[in-house]
């Protein structure tokens, strides 16, 4: 059912892609539109375990990360509306998205992994995944991995094509009426 004009979904905005693609620069872009809280998956994950992401992934594992953003997606199931930008591969996480919807709307943030390697290596971020001899072929494996999992988001705007302000637009309109704003 179409939201009358002005009126916001019930549900969270759920920003899904690759790392690098803009999840919590838009996110928190959005979330201040639509005054809603911003919540990013792993700078929370940190605040709770008292360390990095990384440092997850190197002492405890992948699988007990994925666990973590899992219990954080369980509790916000029942939370009030919000913008959420999970890790890159919680789309992974057998059941994280159907928790969310409806009344939550998933929102793919389509990026190449080249452009989105040229993105993290100019804002260096370390990102665990990515840590290996060669982050190329490393970026290409995740998207080879995650790209049919991308594709069950409700909406998938390719970041490239789209100038950052008119993304934030266009994001900000789906939470409104359920369409995108993109031409």
């Amino acid at each position: 059912m179409t939201q009358p004009a002005g009126l916001q979904i019930d549900g969270h905005l759920v920003l899904v892609g690759l790392p690098g693609s803009g999840k919590s620069t838009v996110g928190r872009a959005v979330a201040k539109r639509l005054s809603r809280p911003f919540l990013d998956f792993d700078a929370e994950i940190e605040k709770r375990e008292g360390i990095s992401v990384s440092r997850i992934f190197a002492e405890r594992g992948e699988a007990v990360f994925r666990g973590l953003e899992f219990a954080l997606t369980q509790e916000l199931a029942a939370a009030p509306p919000m913008v959420l930008a999970p890790g890159g591969g919680w789309v992974t996480i057998p059941g994280a998205m159907a928790l969310l919807r409806p009344p939550g709307r998933i929102i793919h943030l389509h990026i190449s992994p080249k452009e989105a390697l040229r993105r993290l290596t100019r804002s260096r971020i370390v990102r665990p995944l990515l840590a290996q001899a060669d982050p190329a072929m490393a970026m290409q494996s995740l998207w080879d991995r995650r790209s049919g999992l991308y594709a069950l988001a409700d909406v998938t705007v390719n970041v490239e094509a789209v100038d950052s302000q008119r993304l934030i637009d266009s994001v900000v309109a789906l939470a409104h009426d359920g369409t995108l704003g993109i031409g």
